[in-house]
């Protein structure tokens, strides 16, 4: 699955656009789902942890376990987060939800400029899953554990680029 994604992110400029929108947008969603929140166990939980614990397992069970892990706990890190940020009423958990979501949703569509494509999301929701797994993945590239998998997905997927936006293909 990160193949198809990755050959639908071959742009440099892209992909640095996806280090910063694609976590924000991770971090918006937490963000609004860091509401209601509950004690379990003397646990506080809120929908952005229950939804954290399927959406780990499905990394793990990808077939990369040490990244599946590295994303979860990004996410996880992300999480804990969220929770912090809408210390204040309503108005302030909506604003940061939906301002950080659309901020990172607006750098999304700039790559993408960069990339002669509109963002993969918008056919397909299963990018909101692929796109954390993609860019820790292409942070993680230059470390030993991570390279023969970056390695093998630009075999397949092609070398990065920087698209000539005077003559596009």
């Amino acid at each position: 699955m990160l193949v198809p994604y990755a050959r639908y992110h071959r742009d440099r400029r892209n992909i640095l656009t996806h280090f910063v929108g694609v976590p924000m947008m991770v971090l918006a969603l937490a963000v609004l789902l860091s509401r209601p929140s509950f004690v379990l166990g003397g646990l506080v939980l809120s929908p952005a942890w229950i939804a954290l614990v399927p959406l780990a397992l499905w990394y793990l069970t990808r077939g990369a376990l040490l990244l599946g892990l590295a994303v979860s706990a990004g996410i996880a890190l992300l999480v804990l987060l969220a929770h912090g940020l809408p210390a204040g009423g309503t108005v302030a958990w909506l604003a940061w939800g939906l301002g950080l979501f659309a901020l990172g949703w607006s750098l999304q569509f700039v790559g993408h400029y960069y990339e002669g494509r509109k963002p993969a999301l918008l056919d397909d929701l299963g990018a909101l899953a692929v796109g954390p797994m993609f860019v820790a993945l292409e942070m993680l590239a230059p470390l030993r554990p991570f390279r023969a998998l970056a390695g093998e997905i630009e075999r397949r997927a092609g070398p990065t680029v920087l698209r000539d936006l005077a003559h596009p293909a």
